[in-house]
């Protein structure tokens, strides 16, 4: 099989040497609407597939899994480099099949099982089962001819059907997440028509909307706000962000939630009352005439005054570099971030420039620079921003990186352990030691040097004005920023009380 691929020209054909982070790269190829081929041999190495192969069935992104396998006869007798791989990834894949052992006999049949393969892998990743008898190694021969196109594959979950009259309510929000899958030019003019806020995450691309309240997390953690703008009815795109305040301020509301698009069900406070298409929003009345969005706008600009305001005077944060590098972002450089939280960060302090992908399909921190990876291998400059334990855990991608053909800029926000441990109960209530052990997690190693051993260039930035000329220099690169995580807690604490300031 690997012969067979590299001896395709119209096939991009890229080696890793760590079968996780190969998995990765894959599902960052295919973010941008095709699936990448990812193959490997028999045994465990189909195993360290898994972590982003449950991302990709989570996130509906294209993906063909094509793992090399024995012929029956050799499992379950002890082979070595035998597992049982037969259903290996569950109900993450859309669609499993093994394979049987190919011969001469007839070619033809395996056109039809790669158009299958292909059209289902269109939703979500499949799975492909190849077993071989010896000899290994053989000669790829013609392909059979060409068939007609596949047939549709059934997308996305069932709708509700026309919204009831009692939804139609005047005081709306609209929530624009990750994987909403529409484009972004209906979300603007449906808010236009509406005259509601688009409380929008960076993963959505609709910051940038005239509409667009970017600063919703700080403005909702003041009370007074959160109740004098609470909605009558929510109209969310995709997944919920990532702010536990905005989804408890819903679920206080008691609004009923209208949920546009997916990737999958998407209900985690179990208060969506309506699964429905853009179109059929179009009984929706709106608040156009009146002062609700108004309100809004006004507040959202006052709080961005107050972010910029509190970031310029904080030392070197981790919300100054979400904001410094979301400010760095131009049409021709994407960026990536990891799901704990620079995710977060970017979210809330960010600004209307922020924008990115996340793997918030399983929301883990594996895999993040690797995903980028494969994003940069499509062409375009990478920015990834990630903790020091996500880069750590993803180092191999390092691995050959200064051969390939990929412009990565890797940002390492280095705090010496986890950090968003440090706003959980569990900071306040064990000793220092303890938190430090099961939370905290140091880990000591040196970023730098680690860098240096795969010879990719590597520097540690003081200030915000290094990081922003750091991130604009073509990759691929490591760019260090240290921190603290007990200063951490205290800058956002500083930056909500900022913005709390300017609304009373």
């Amino acid at each position: 099989m690997a012969i067979a691929l590299a001896e395709r020209a119209e096939l991009a054909l890229h080696v890793v040497h760590d079968e996780r982070v190969a998995a990765f790269v894959a599902l960052g190829l295919g973010l941008e609407g095709v699936p990448a081929v990812l193959l490997c041999t028999s045994g465990t190495a189909a195993v360290n597939f898994h972590p982003a192969v449950v991302e990709a069935g989570s996130s509906n992104v294209p993906m063909i899994v094509a793992t090399a396998d024995r012929p029956p006869e050799l499992r379950g007798i002890g082979s070595p480099q035998t597992i049982d791989q037969v259903d290996l990834y569950g109900r993450a894949v859309r669609w499993f099949h093994d394979a049987r052992v190919p011969d001469e006999a007839d070619p033809a049949s395996w056109r039809p099982l790669a158009q299958r393969v292909f059209s289902t892998a269109d939703g979500g990743p499949v799975h492909l089962n190849l077993p071989f008898r010896e000899p290994l190694l053989g000669r790829a021969g013609a392909l059979p001819d060409t068939i007609g196109p596949p047939l549709p594959v059934p997308r996305g979950i069932a709708v509700g059907g026309p919204l009831d009259d009692y939804v139609d309510r005047q005081r709306g929000v609209i929530i624009a997440g990750g994987g909403h899958g529409q484009p972004v030019t209906t979300i603007e003019a449906l808010a236009e028509r509406l005259g509601w806020p688009v409380l929008a995450d960076p993963t959505s691309g609709c910051r940038a909307f005239a509409q667009s309240v970017t600063a919703f997390d700080p403005l909702l953690r003041h009370d007074d706000f959160a109740r004098a703008h609470a909605p009558d009815l929510v109209v969310r795109f995709g997944r919920a962000p990532a702010s536990k305040v905005l989804s408890q301020w819903i679920a206080a509301s008691r609004a009923p939630v209208i949920q546009v698009g997916g990737p999958g069900v998407i209900d985690p406070d179990r208060n969506v009352v309506a699964f429905c298409s853009i179109d059929e929003l179009a009984p929706l009345s709106g608040a156009a005439g009146t002062p609700w969005m108004a309100r809004w706008r006004h507040a959202n600009a006052q709080a961005e005054t107050a972010i910029d305001a509190a970031v310029a005077e904080l030392p070197m944060s981790e919300p100054g570099v979400a904001r410094t590098v979301a400010a760095a972002l131009h049409d021709d450089i994407e960026l990536v971030v990891s799901s704990s939280m620079p995710v977060r960060d970017l979210e809330w302090f960010g600004g209307p420039a922020a924008r990115a992908h996340a793997n918030r399909g399983a929301n883990g921190i594996d895999g993040v620079m690797s995903t980028a990876l494969g994003k940069a291998l499509g062409g375009r400059p990478m920015i990834v921003v990630v903790g020091d334990i996500a880069f750590v855990h993803d180092s191999n991608v390092l691995v050959g990186l200064r051969a390939r053909n990929a412009d990565l800029r890797i940002v390492v926000i280095d705090n010496g352990g986890g950090g968003i441990f440090s706003f959980l109960p569990q900071a306040a209530t064990l000793d220092g030691d303890r938190f430090e052990q099961l939370f905290g997690t140091p880990h000591g190693t040196d970023v730098l040097a680690l860098a240096a051993a795969h010879g990719i260039a590597a520097q540690t930035v003081d200030t915000l004005g290094e990081l922003a000329e750091a991130v604009r220099a073509p990759g691929p690169s490591v760019i260090r920023v240290v921190t603290s995580r007990a200063d951490n807690v205290r800058h956002h604490e500083l930056l909500n009380a900022a913005v709390a300031a300017v609304q009373r």
